[in-house]
């Protein structure tokens, strides 16, 4: 039987603690499902695309390189009600090394031009310096 994992968030942006819930979830499962949510009433800094363009490039190839099979998704809804009574929940804390990591500290440190690449993926350092250039006033 098939084991398909679904990791949902915002990864706005992706950091390195969603890349040690990859490794984690990989090792147990056969597919794993990264889903972005989106919501109207927020304005996230990254939109969707290019959200999934960077979890393609970090998360993605993580899963991949570890033999378990990769797919990104939105979703705008809830990810799973009482309906589904099916499903089943595993909760995967990151690891103590990265667990105070969050997209919402990383958004403010960039935006203050810090650097972030202790706490996000390279391609995701080189993004968040494109996006706040000019807007630190440095």
């Amino acid at each position: 039987m098939l084991r398909t994992a679904l990791f949902p968030g915002s990864f706005d942006p992706v950091t390195n603690g969603h890349l040690d819930l990859v490794r984690q979830a990989a090792r147990l499962a056969d597919r794993l499902v990264l889903a972005i949510g989106t919501h109207p009433g927020k304005a996230p800094l990254f939109d969707a695309e290019e959200r999934r363009a960077m979890i393609e490039e970090t998360c993605g190839a993580l899963a991949r390189a570890s033999g378990c099979d990769f797919a990104c998704i939105t979703f705008g809804d809830l990810v799973v009600a009482t309906m589904a009574p099916a499903v089943q929940t595993v909760f995967l804390p990151a690891s103590p090394i990265v667990r105070p990591i969050s997209a919402t500290l990383v958004r403010q440190i960039a935006s203050m031009g810090a650097d972030v690449s202790p706490f996000v993926p390279p391609p995701v350092a080189i993004r968040l310096k494109a996006k706040f250039a000019g807007k630190s006033g440095r």
